[in-house]
């Protein structure tokens, strides 16, 4: 063992290099204590070892690679963008020009409907993503607020159309199938996909109480004037009035839940549990990848609208199949695939934003919108929904409320809300064209 000896009048001892670690010297008591302190005139002791650690760090970094920078500024942008942009099923976007150009060539109602179907995939998982990376600044609550405002501005786009077109029966179905597609369909795949990853997920149950009142709200709102229209001696002004009348009143509710949401009571739709997660782009950059792909999703939902009567006629499908579930099942294909994704990345309150939240918007905002849009176009347009709609609405409302009271879930309440969801599905393939009573 190498030793140094110093001179006795400074009283050092021999110091002893730890030749186990190759570490700083050790004292002779052996408590592993280094020598801290030397005269200066014997100079520094300790650059021998600096220079040591230097050769050990040099071979450390040869034997495990030097520390990876991390991106910044406009290369971590065009990483994040690229992250999302860059996927298999992104080849599918080709189908975006595909089917506008179907549109305006007038290809077949056949073709054009399977062009914008397809394209429509694509543009809603980069609506996921893009969502993702903004709830990721926001936080869940907000971010699953805005994916749910995104996807409904695909919905009052194509209200809007429709209504000019005089389709009130559609837009009611499509409205409806919006609702029902949201809470049974998107909800229970949510909660089917989060419990084959985890035993059982928890969410915020005051916050989905919260929305669960809300569509109770919409529900009666859509009850009323619908039991009304049934009294004898009523006649459709007075249906209209009730209705405009009706609407003002739930769009003054969404105003003042929206208050309670993100103001006086945040706090109840956090389930107190997020984890911090580093975005991969800005939030500027997120909503401008969101407003992108809406737009687009909005293009190919009104080209996809537009075929649809020719394959109702050619291939003979059921007008109320198309109206309540085939159409909401697209145009809200964007919801769904963002709340799927997240709640089996453990994101509940997220899905729960994006499937319940997205519900309580169609209930209390676009069916409102939609209403002064048909008195503005001098439409009859209504929130008579007939006895059908209605009972369907306040029953899945009703399901819906029982699976999200405990604040868990788990993959077989899943299971039952698409089960209920197959069974409305079935019951509307039977329905038949015209009839008065039904859609």
């Amino acid at each position: 063992m190498a030793t140094a000896t110093y001179s006795d009048s400074y009283a050092y001892k021999p110091v002893a290099q730890n030749g186990e670690t190759g570490g700083p010297p050790l004292l002779p008591d052996g408590q592993g204590q280094p020598l801290t302190a030397m005269p200066p005139q014997y100079g520094d002791p300790y650059a021998q070892y600096g220079a040591a650690y230097g050769q050990y760090g040099a071979q450390y970094g040869a034997q495990y690679g030097a520390p990876v920078a991390e991106p910044h500024g406009c290369d971590k942008e065009c990483r994040g963008i690229m992250g999302i942009l860059c996927t298999w099923i992104n080849l599918l976007l080709v189908f975006v020009p595909l089917g506008v150009y179907s549109h305006m060539a007038e290809w077949s109602c056949a073709a054009r409907f399977s062009c914008n179907f397809i394209a429509i995939v694509p543009l809603a998982a980069i609506l996921g993503a893009s969502t993702e990376c903004l709830a990721a600044h926001t936080g869940q609550m907000i971010g699953g607020l805005l994916n749910a405002t995104f996807g409904n501005a695909v919905e009052m786009i194509v209200t809007v159309n429709a209504i000019r077109g005089g389709l009130v029966d559609v837009v009611q179905g499509s409205l409806l199938g919006s609702i029902l597609s949201n809470l049974l369909l998107v909800l229970g795949m949510a909660f089917f996909a989060a419990g084959l990853v985890t035993k059982e997920s928890r969410f915020s149950a005051s916050g989905a109480s919260a929305n669960m009142t809300c569509l109770t709200l919409g529900s009666i709102a859509l009850t009323l004037p619908t039991i009304y229209n049934c009294m004898e001696g009523t006649t459709t002004e007075d249906v209209l009035s009730i209705s405009r009348i009706s609407s003002a009143v739930i769009a003054s509710v969404y105003v003042m839940f929206l208050i309670f949401q993100l103001g006086t009571h945040a706090d109840l739709f956090s389930s107190g549990e997020e984890e911090e997660e580093e975005a991969s782009m800005s939030a500027c950059s997120s909503v401008i990848l969101l407003l992108a792909a809406t737009c687009c999703v909005a293009a190919c939902s009104e080209f996809l609208v537009d075929s649809i009567e020719g394959v109702t006629e050619e291939y003979g499908l059921p007008g109320a199949f198309i109206g309540v579930i085939l159409l909401p099942i697209v145009g809200n294909a964007a919801e769904h695939a963002t709340a799927v994704t997240v709640a089996a990345k453990g994101k509940m309150d997220l899905a729960l934003g994006v499937a319940v939240g997205s519900s309580t918007q169609i209930a209390l905002l676009v069916v409102p919108f939609s209403v002064i849009v048909g008195w503005v176009c001098d439409v009859p347009m209504s929130l008579d929904f007939r006895i059908f709609d209605t009972t369907v609405m306040m029953l899945s409302v009703f399901i819906t409320g029982s699976a999200l009271q405990d604040g868990s879930s788990n993959w077989l309440e899943g299971a039952i809300l698409i089960a209920i969801y197959i069974l409305i599905a079935i019951i509307c393939w039977f329905i038949p064209d015209g009839e008065p009573k039904l859609l």
